[in-house]
């Protein structure tokens, strides 16, 4: 079950920008916030107005936190990386306050305080998006754990801080896959070497050789577990499978030995 914490964390930027997500399964729409979920088909009713699922869960996040901008703003500075200066500047400029109005509610000795202030926050805007272009180039060829060879071929993993023996392994995927290795997940772990167990079971679902489109990728996963899109980003991020930089072939990554 996840808790509204993943939900937050597991959004894409644009997600995060409008403060909802849509379900995997393409049933609503979840307040990212919150958890509150909005189910499509269903009319939701608001001082004798009646909306529809996607239109109610925005009307909801402005209702209930405010603005997306001001629940990213009340975040803490661990996550953001913003000063309590900064979000108030935020705040202001993003109500197109002038640099005089500005300077009266935020303080400062000259308007030019206020426009060095911009200036940071451009800069700022700057490298973040160069970091997350190195964070998703990084993702998309990291071998952190590397993927293996198919399991009637001696499969393993070299990083030594996730040895796995098979009475681990075999306890662990019996937990998991109620119904059998071939059936669907009843959950998916959160603790790192059962993650991992559980993603080299999945990755022998696909051929080795074989180059897999997003769509076909997809179908496999989706008899796994509801939530394909997650078992996707982590068969990648652990290295299982590669894709192309624009995301259209995926493929299963082979293990080889170091030199």
């Amino acid at each position: 079950m996840k808790t509204v914490k993943d939900l937050f964390w597991e959004s894409s930027l644009e997600e995060m920008k409008k403060g909802y997500k849509e379900e995997s399964n393409g049933e609503g729409f979840v307040c990212i916030f919150c958890g509150k979920r909005f189910e499509k088909g269903i009319v939701y009713p608001e001082n004798s107005i009646y909306y529809e699922a996607q239109k109610a869960i925005s009307r909801h996040i402005t209702s209930n936190h405010g603005s997306v901008l001001a629940s990213l703003l009340t975040m803490d500075k661990k996550y953001t990386g913003i000063t309590e200066l900064q979000k108030k500047l935020i705040e202001l400029i993003s109500q197109g306050s002038s640099d005089i109005a500005i300077l009266k509610e935020a303080g400062g000795k000259s308007t030019s305080t206020i426009r060095n202030h911009r200036f940071s926050l451009r800069e700022r805007e700057k490298q973040a998006k160069i970091f997350l272009a190195i964070m998703e180039l990084m993702n998309e060829t990291k071998n952190t754990f590397p993927a293996v060879v198919p399991v009637s071929t001696s499969a393993k993993m070299v990083d030594s801080r996730f040895d796995i023996t098979e009475e681990e392994s075999a306890k662990c995927l019996k937990i998991y896959f109620k119904e059998g290795v071939d059936g669907p997940l009843s959950e998916f772990p959160s603790q790192e070497k059962k993650k991992i167990i559980v993603l080299r079971q999945i990755i022998t679902r696909f051929e080795v050789s074989r180059i897999y489109s997003e769509a076909e990728v997809n179908l496999v996963l989706m008899k796994v577990w509801d939530d394909y899109v997650t078992i996707r980003r982590y068969l990648i991020e652990y290295g299982f499978m590669k894709r192309t930089a624009d995301g259209s072939k995926y493929k299963v990554k082979t293990y080889q030995e170091k030199k």
